[in-house]
């Protein structure tokens, strides 16, 4: 596969999900880390950015923090969006924050906390653990007028011993973003088992990078992009990476994606091509 991802005539992916605010957090540390990090996203087909620094929750409670920390954020942005304007104009670069819900009632009213002009808000849970009452947290997000994308779900200690448990969170609202690298493997055979399972269930409504912006790190873009094409699912990548995160930055739903399932073996193939069980 090109190093350019190929998506069709004026279709660019649009990654919600990555750490380029020079800086910051655990993401690019300097603006040159930035721009040479968005170099790669540019160079792999991505046309709209949402970069997404982290921030905690509780912050929420102590309104002076947050405005200071939120300000802060806002300089560093400014700095690396002239830059990026001036490098790639046709680009669009916006910001929003993986929100780490380390309190149960967070007020997430803040608009610079969700993406720009929307009601959504990146959401993580604290330590890559899950708390008890994640499904009331979300519920009490969307009485807020709030809609939470959940990042990184299928990395996730111990979900596999709650499999219903990502239903129940769509079914409190909420949508589900799923990293590239989680499908072949880059977070280990947890996450990447994960990641196929709720794949295979229709559960993700996006595909991000949660690229951290430094040498060294991956994008996974082309690598996923092949696990898809060995499934036979174009179409789901392309709802995944395409569609929906542009559909979800411009303050509308994401359309259902197909099942993923995994790909047939050639001894499948035979026992169904001789009528055999499959």
């Amino acid at each position: 596969m090109s190093d350019v991802d190929e998506t069709g005539p004026g279709e660019g992916l649009t990654d919600l999900h990555s750490h380029l605010v020079p800086g910051v957090d655990d993401g690019a540390p300097t603006l040159v880390d930035a721009m040479e990090g968005l170099d790669r996203m540019v160079g792999r087909g991505v046309t709209s950015v949402a970069t997404t620094p982290h921030l905690d929750a509780s912050l929420t409670r102590d309104p002076v923090r947050l405005r200071d920390t939120l300000d802060r954020m806002d300089e560093a942005f400014a700095e690396l969006l002239h830059a990026a304007s001036d490098r790639y104009p046709g680009i669009r670069l916006v910001r929003a924050h993986e929100v780490k819900l380390d309190v149960p009632d967070p007020d997430l009213s803040e608009p610079r906390l969700r993406f720009p002009g929307t009601s959504v808000v990146l959401v993580e849970w604290p330590g890559l653990q899950v708390p008890p009452g994640t499904v009331q947290v979300l519920e009490e997000l969307r009485r807020a007028g709030l809609r939470p994308l959940i990042a990184h779900p299928e990395r996730y200690r111990l979900l596999d011993a709650y499999p219903g448990l990502p239903a129940a969170w769509r079914e409190a609202g909420a949508w589900l973003q799923v990293n590239h690298g989680s499908v072949i493997g880059r977070y280990g055979q947890l996450a990447e088992r994960n990641a196929a399972r709720l794949l295979a269930h229709g559960w993700v409504d996006v595909m991000a990078t949660d690229f951290h912006g430094r040498p060294g790190l991956g994008l996974y873009i082309q690598r996923a992009r092949g696990w898809f094409d060995l499934r036979e699912a174009a179409d789901a990548w392309r709802l995944l990476s395409v569609v929906n995160p542009a559909r979800i930055l411009a303050g509308e739903s994401p359309f259902p994606v197909p099942l993923v399932r995994r790909p047939e073996t050639l001894m499948g193939r035979l026992r169904s091509a001789f009528g055999g069980p499959a």
